[in-house]
Order: C-alpha cells, then structure tokens, then sequence
C-alpha cells in the first residue's frame, strides 16, 4: 500500500529511535525527506545502513544530543522505548531510563520548535501505572505546545495480516492549529491475504531432521496441549499459522500474532510441511517492500533479524496517520 500525495511532500524530519526504519518509509512514502537519525543499537544501525545507505548521518544517543548540532526540520518521528510499559516487560515505566526517553524527545520538540510529530508506543502504556503514565506524557506534550491526537490502533486494519496493537500519537504545535478544525483518524482497509506474505523460498522446513522439531513433538504433549493437536491434522491447512509463544499453542487463519523482539517461535504449514517465519517475511509483515527485505536477505543473521522486525514500526500504518496529518495541515 501506497498513498500518494504531492502536497507538503516538503516536510523534513528526523527518525529518532529509529530501529531500522520502518517509521521513515512510511513516511517517504508520503514524499516527506528524512534528514538524519538517532539510533543506538549496533546491530540495528547496521540494517538501517543497508537499507538507505552509509551517508545517513545518525546523532546517536537521543538523550546526549545538543539540540543545536542538529539540523531544521519539521517533524519528529519516534517509536519510543515500549518495554517499560509492555505487559511482556517488567512493566517499570517511568522509574526505568527507557521510561525517561520521551521527556528526551519533547526537549528536542521544544528547541527546534517542532512543528509536528508522530510517535508510537504499545497498548500497556494506556493501563501502565492505572493510567498515570499515559496522562504524564499527554501533560508533556500539552505543555510543551502541541495539540495531540492519539488512538489505539491494529496492523490488521491497515494493510498487513498482523495483529499488533500500538498507540499512535500525532502533534501539531497550537499555534499552527485553527479551532474546530477536527483531526480525522485512518479508516480500516481491508486486509490483504496473508499468503502474499509467506512467501519465503529459503529452506526454514521444520521436519524430523531438526532437533527443534523434537522439541516442538515434547511441547505438542505438555499439560497443555495433550490430546488437543497432532502434527497430521496441523499439516492439513495449508497457511496455518502456529504460535508456540505460551504454554498452550495457539492457531490463527490469515493472520499473524504480534511480532516482537525475542518472537521466535511462530511456524505455518505451506503445501504440507511446517516451516519457520523468516525474517524476511517478518519484514514484509511489517509493510517493509519486497525489494528492501529482498536486499537484506542472508547479510543480517535470521535471528537478529526477527528481532529487528520484531521492534520496528508497522510502515503501512505510518503511512496512513502521516497521511492524515498532511490533510489536516492542507486544513490549517
């Protein structure tokens, strides 16, 4: 999915914790220009170079950069630290120093005089702390300036057979917003067919050959799942997605569970035989194209790669709030 558009495709922007970039398509996409990125972890900044390039100018550690070192632009876009707030986390919110980043963010916004922003975070943020977390950060932003409009929203409705839910914030700076002008959230699209995804040709069969499959045959047997499954009914529906993540397994049709860092455990059948989601199709989940998942093929090891996927953001959804920003600024 593709959203074209020729107005305002002058805004530029910098991608902070920028993982490896899924935020920055999305919004090229819209004919916006990244200007730079802030990024940390070696492994991901090795991907982010193969995709865009070597000439990437990235400013590091968001929390040591001098406002004054970087450059003009226009907008901000971040997926900030989630796994502070993340039910599969320890759930240590803004006591942990990831915790602390968006207040790092908002300090950027504040002496470049940020013009706009999207930032994404997981679906715990709105719980964490009976809420407090969440209203700590929507106070922030409000006074640091910006009008926010944020909703909780699924990949699944937005172009990719993924079930990840994630909060998307968008901001506009008050004094560039018109009264009773409203913000209109993407509406759902409907969602494409997941064997357009699984469509790896790599060899991630997962037979009797492989000593992971004894383990999946001890796990089909656990208190959980004894008596409930056998690898001959599983084997029966080709793009049956399998998820060994819990104890208890867990099927899903035409759709994937949430990738996420440390995911490494989802299979499906494909004319008959169990095979692995590669990191490559984790990538394509993920709205990345065919062409630069294609380009990363066998140069970042398969499990490295999953992770990375794991934490990116979804590049289709993105696209369509950046989308819906631009239409609200052509109302302003």
């Amino acid at each position: 999915m593709s959203i074209q558009t020729t107005q305002n495709n002058n805004i530029e922007f910098i991608d902070f914790c920028a993982g490896i970039g899924g935020g920055r398509i999305g919004l090229e996409n819209l004919g916006m220009r990244c200007v730079g990125f802030s990024e940390i972890a070696p492994s991901y900044i090795r991907t982010y170079r193969e995709f865009f390039g070597d000439d990437e100018t990235n400013y590091g550690n968001l929390m040591k950069i001098d406002s004054k070192d970087l450059p003009d632009f226009d907008l901000m876009i971040a997926g900030f630290p989630c796994q502070t707030f993340s039910v599969i986390g320890q759930r240590t919110g803004m006591k942990d120093y990831r915790g602390q980043i968006i207040f790092g963010l908002i300090d950027i916004m504040k002496a470049k005089n940020l013009k706009y922003f999207i930032l994404e975070n997981v679906k715990g943020l709105l719980n964490h702390g009976s809420g407090e977390s969440m209203k700590i950060i929507l106070d922030a932003l409000d006074q640091a300036r910006y009008k926010v409009f944020w909703k909780l929203v699924s990949s699944l409705h937005y172009g990719v057979p993924q079930m990840r839910e994630r909060i998307y914030f968008v901001g506009v700076r008050k004094d560039l917003v018109k009264d009773g002008i409203p913000f209109e959230f993407p509406q759902p699209v409907k969602k494409p067919e997941l064997k357009d995804y699984l469509i790896d040709a790599a060899e991630l069969e997962f037979d009797e050959k492989k000593r992971a499959y004894e383990t999946f045959l001890k796990y089909l047997e656990n208190k959980y799942n004894k008596g409930k499954f056998s690898v001959e009914q599983l084997l029966k529906e080709d793009y049956l997605v399998i998820d060994t993540r819990q104890s208890d397994l867990r099927l899903y049709r035409g759709m994937v569970p949430t990738l996420r860092t440390g995911r490494h455990g989802i299979l499906y059948v494909r004319d008959g035989k169990f095979r692995r989601l590669s990191g490559y199709e984790s990538l394509l989940l993920q709205g990345f194209p065919k062409e630069l998942a294609q380009k990363i093929k066998g140069k970042i090891e398969e499990v490295s790669l999953l992770s990375q996927a794991g934490n990116a953001m979804t590049v289709n959804v993105v696209e369509v709030f950046g989308k819906k920003l631009v239409d609200f600024i052509n109302k302003i």
